[in-house]
């Protein structure tokens, strides 16, 4: 056998063990790894060594202010959250909520309150406290509405809690 064939048949040989190998690592799992260092768990929003506002049912005047104060955590890192606030005067159902508050008679809104706020929680958070001050306006419609708590974690896990409350005159 030639120094060249003895260099190709060498050669062949390695390429073959090189892909098996390659093969092998491809179709390993690194599920193990991947899933002890990957955030699996849901943020959670809590009202623990807090007082919570808003809270279910609470009814609030057009002019006051929503004074929001809720606890986020997460097992490994805070991302971002949102509020969101509108009408409920069709009596529509998308709250986590277990509270049956009671509900004014349905009707079509003429001038009917949406906020949307999107907070900001520092880099590398497991805790935060989110206070927000959200001044109610003087001329939208009084009646039902929901009060909605988004809370993302870094992972893009989500949370939400929704809550039934009220303005009245």
């Amino acid at each position: 056998m030639t120094t060249t064939m003895k260099n190709m048949k060498y050669l062949s040989l390695m390429m073959a063990v090189f892909c098996s190998l390659s093969l092998g690592f491809a179709s390993c799992s690194d599920d193990d790894e991947d899933e002890a260092g990957r955030d699996m768990t849901y943020p959670e929003i809590s009202s623990e060594g807090i007082v919570a506002s808003p809270v279910d049912c609470e009814v609030y005047r057009r002019g006051q202010v929503i004074a929001f104060n809720y606890v986020f955590t997460d097992n490994q890192e805070l991302g971002a959250y949102n509020l969101e606030i509108h009408d409920n005067f069709d009596h529509h159902t998308d709250g986590t909520s277990t509270s049956d508050c009671p509900k004014e008679e349905e009707r079509e809104p003429v001038k009917p309150w949406h906020f949307i706020y999107d907070g900001t929680i520092p880099a590398g958070q497991r805790s935060y406290t989110a206070r927000v001050d959200i001044s109610i306006p003087t001329d939208i419609d009084t009646g039902d509405y929901h009060f909605m708590i988004r809370l993302t974690d870094r992972a893009g896990w989500q949370q939400l809690k929704a809550m039934s409350i009220k303005i009245a005159e």
